[in-house]
């Protein structure tokens, strides 16, 4: 059926056009079939025209902020607080991280109440008033910009932003603690440095463990000319900080004879001609394991950065920076081999340089 077999008394009458442009209507004819039906008359909310329920609805989106800070708070606590490896039976998803779980719920609760803040308010507070407007060039005028300003000025005043404080002061609270999930989630980039790198698990008394056999080494476990690799006391590899701990703490172990140590310190820091040096190569951190036992030197097998096992671990050819740190060694009452403290230098690549 074309828009000319319709009654004319069915067609949409004309309307008086209020100043927003509600309720007005154009007539089709055969020159504009597709007439523009106009805006629907606009209805008024009951918090337009009742301030108690403008004052509830105020008091909805206030509650909401607040509840956005709340998590917020709740988020840093939970980072703080629970432990990353704890976990929770959570039907019906199973054991999963405690951690994860608090630190989601928090942070989707902080954004899902600020979100629903502003769509509550925008709903219910700010005008709902449809305006129509006529396309224009995007270059703008200077009468558009002024325009511009005044309806932004206009959108102000009637969103009550400036007269509604409270829904102002919790809104500028809950943006302005949002951000520090984000600035806490900053500590997950890595532990806090502190001065970890300057020490590894040796300390005075910790016996010497053979890495194959795990067993306290003596000093008649220890042949001239071989090399032998040991962790200290206590480390397993089962242990969650293994990896982190040996990659420090590895040691080389070689047996010299007394009269083939060159260097004064390191000949009082060993035993009987037994040495220990850090199996950590100080260029990027390899593990060392190639002896030459005619020479006394090691090699890295990455760079081929070369250490004098009998001139106090000093570099001789290769991109290392520094010597091997040298860890103390003596026996104990019961005749195994043990640690007089810690490494003196800081162990792995380049550290004096950078630390």
């Amino acid at each position: 059926m074309s828009s000319q077999d319709i009654p004319e008394e069915n067609l949409p009458a004309e309307r008086a056009i209020d100043e927003h442009g509600h309720g007005a209507v154009g007539v089709a004819d055969e020159k504009n079939p597709f007439a523009d039906p106009g805006l629907p008359p606009h209805e008024h909310r009951v918090q337009d025209i009742d301030e108690r329920a403008a004052q509830r609805s105020e008091r909805v989106v206030a509650m909401l902020f607040t509840l956005s800070m709340l998590a917020t708070i709740g988020f840093i606590a939970s980072f703080v607080t629970i432990p990353a490896d704890k976990s929770v039976f959570i039907f019906p998803l199973g054991h999963i991280s405690a951690l994860n779980f608090a630190l989601g719920m928090t942070l989707g609760l902080a954004l899902f109440a600020i979100g629903a803040g502003a769509v509550h308010w925008a709903r219910t507070l700010m005008s709902d008033v449809e305006v129509a407007d006529e396309r224009h060039p995007i270059a703008a005028e200077p009468e558009v910009r002024a325009k511009v300003h005044a309806d932004f000025a206009q959108g102000a005043k009637e969103s009550g932003f400036g007269r509604r404080k409270l829904i102002r002061n919790t809104m500028f609270g809950a943006l302005a603690l949002v951000p520090l999930s984000g600035v806490v989630l900053l500590r997950d980039l890595g532990p806090l440095p502190e001065d970890k790198m300057r020490h590894t698990l040796w300390s005075k008394g910790k016996l010497l463990v053979n890495m194959n056999t795990n067993e306290p080494l003596r000093p008649s476990d220890v042949a001239v000319g071989s090399l032998t690799f040991a962790k200290p006391e206590g480390l397993e590899e089962h242990d969650e900080e293994f990896q982190d701990e040996i990659a420090k703490a590895a040691l080389m172990i070689i047996r010299l004879q007394p009269d083939n140590i060159k260097d004064k310190r390191e000949l009082e820091w060993a035993h009987e001609g037994i040495v220990a040096f850090s199996k950590i190569c100080t260029h990027v951190g390899c593990p060392i394991s190639l002896y030459e036992q005619q020479t006394h030197h090691v090699l890295c097998p990455c760079h081929q950065s070369t250490f004098d096992l009998s001139d106090g671990a000093r570099v001789i050819f290769g991109p290392a920076g520094h010597a091997l740190p040298q860890l103390r060694i003596s026996v104990n009452d019961e005749g195994y081999l043990q640690a007089l403290g810690d490494f003196e230098e800081p162990v792995g690549p380049a550290f004096w340089e950078r630390g």
